[in-house]
């Protein structure tokens, strides 16, 4: 089941992710995995703006969001997943999020900053239905 598959990303992408949310606190930050979705493999992160400029909620600049995506398909991969942080709370999906997730195939990473460092958890949601995925980092 694509569900339970492991999202494979880099060390170096999980500290350029890590950088981001560190960089726009107080506030979520937000971006982009780029790879090869069917793989469940991330070979990118696209850093993107919260334009909702909020601690609580996140909405990703929509021009950016394109571009990052014609890039990507021009390239032969694929947006395959967002990242968003939790300033406060942990790295599990809110109602919010649920209502939010655009695409089942998706994965949704969430990064807490609740201990003062960043801690990655993956997620798919389909529906109402969260599904926690394991990350392997190499």
């Amino acid at each position: 089941m694509s569900e339970v598959r492991p999202l494979r990303i880099p060390q170096t992408v999980i500290d350029q992710i890590g950088e981001h949310v560190i960089a726009g606190y107080p506030h979520e930050a937000c971006g982009l995995l780029v790879g090869k979705g069917s793989l469940g493999e991330v070979l990118e992160f696209h850093p993107t703006e919260n334009v909702a400029k909020s601690a609580r909620v996140y909405t990703i600049n929509a021009k950016q969001h394109l571009l990052i995506e014609r890039n990507a398909e021009d390239r032969g991969l694929e947006v395959m997943g967002v990242v968003h942080s939790h300033t406060h709370t942990e790295a599990y999906p809110s109602p919010t999020d649920v209502a939010q997730a655009p695409d089942p195939t998706w994965h949704y990473m969430i990064v807490t900053l609740r201990r003062g460092v960043p801690e990655p958890r993956n997620y798919r949601i389909v529906g109402e239905t969260i599904t926690e995925t394991s990350l392997t980092i190499y």
